[in-house]
């Protein structure tokens, strides 16, 4: 009973995450060549003070950030629409994450349709001044996404995170 409400936890989290809006700009639909589009090119975080980061809004209005994640620098939207970061099995190899070794069990219906998921946690996630340590991510196959979405997991750890005059303020 627990096991099938911690699946369909996972694939309410994952559909969340990745309905149509803001995440599907970023997800790949349908490359021509079957390699996943690369996400727009990260601003650097300007900080605010000791404990805050200023993320400046993309031309479409999106955050996007430079994350180190365990100690590897990764480029990464910003969404409060996903309850978790989400990762592909590309960048979490990159990352140091073992993918031969995850368990792929969480099914979860997305706009590209039904996928498999598996459940991590990251020892580390920093941006700028601000890092936060054992945070819940789900690794997701590289034709689901194309790089990596930074949600709640990691915002909720925060002190607080507002929009302001077209930027992402992160305090810790």
């Amino acid at each position: 009973m627990l096991l099938r409400l911690a699946v369909f936890g996972g694939g309410m989290v994952l559909a969340a995450m990745l309905l149509p809006g803001l995440a599907t700009s970023y997800l790949n639909r349908a490359p021509t060549d079957d390699t996943p589009a690369k996400p727009a090119q990260a601003s650097p975080a300007k900080y605010a003070g000791g404990k805050g980061v200023l993320l400046e809004a993309s031309a479409g209005g999106h955050f996007f950030g430079t994350f180190t994640i365990n100690g590897r620098k990764q480029d990464g939207l910003v969404d409060t629409g996903a309850s978790v970061i989400a990762i592909n099995i590309s960048t979490a190899r990159r990352l140091g994450i073992s993918t031969g070794s995850l368990s792929f069990s969480a099914q979860v219906n997305t706009a590209n349709g039904a996928i498999k998921a598996a459940r991590v946690v990251l020892d580390r996630v920093e941006i700028g001044t601000i890092a936060v340590r054992d945070v819940e991510a789900m690794v997701l196959p590289d034709k689901s996404l194309s790089g990596m979405l930074v949600g709640m997991s990691f915002l909720n750890r925060l002190s607080s995170y507002r929009v302001e005059n077209g930027a992402l303020h992160l305090t810790r």
